[in-house]
């Protein structure tokens, strides 16, 4: 019986000189942009805004095939953050920058909803949103060309 007290005592003791084991604070990682604008509107904005305007030129088949327009849908909206994260330099257009991308993550998030319900008409005029966001940013910051979901 005084083997196990001497046991438990030592590992008392033990445990109190170690003290509560403390972390280290974690430090969250900064958001940084790595690719420039204009990769992102070549590289993501633009294909996936041209391939949905054609998939709902005509209707798209089956539910895989809206399975994929909400995926480019939620891909433009993903946009839309990305360029939250790059404000122009000149303090006096980064509010309206903020806008403009905030306006494509939404008309693109609303896309992919109409896309999830399989909505024609929702997603037509989404995505006509979409492109409408796109002009203003471009007409705001004299940059880009036209958009148009729909055209070839």
């Amino acid at each position: 019986m005084s083997r196990i007290r001497v046991w438990a005592f030592a590992a008392l003791l033990f445990a109190g000189a170690l003290g509560p084991v403390q972390s280290q604070p974690r430090v969250a990682p900064k958001l940084e942009p790595v690719a420039e604008t204009k990769l992102l509107m070549e590289g993501l904005a633009e294909p996936n805004a041209r391939a949905l305007g054609k998939l709902l030129n005509g209707k798209p088949q089956g539910a895989e095939a809206w399975a994929f327009a909400r995926g480019q849908a939620l891909l433009l909206a993903e946009t839309g953050n990305l360029l939250l994260m790059r404000p122009p330099r000149a303090r006096a257009s980064q509010d309206a920058w903020s806008q403009h991308a905030a306006d494509l993550r939404d008309s693109a998030t609303a896309l992919a909803w109409a896309a999830a319900a399989k909505e024609m008409a929702q997603a037509r005029a989404a995505l006509a949103n979409v492109g409408n966001a796109c002009n203003r940013c471009h007409r705001a910051f004299g940059t880009g060309p036209r958009v148009d979901p729909f055209g070839e």
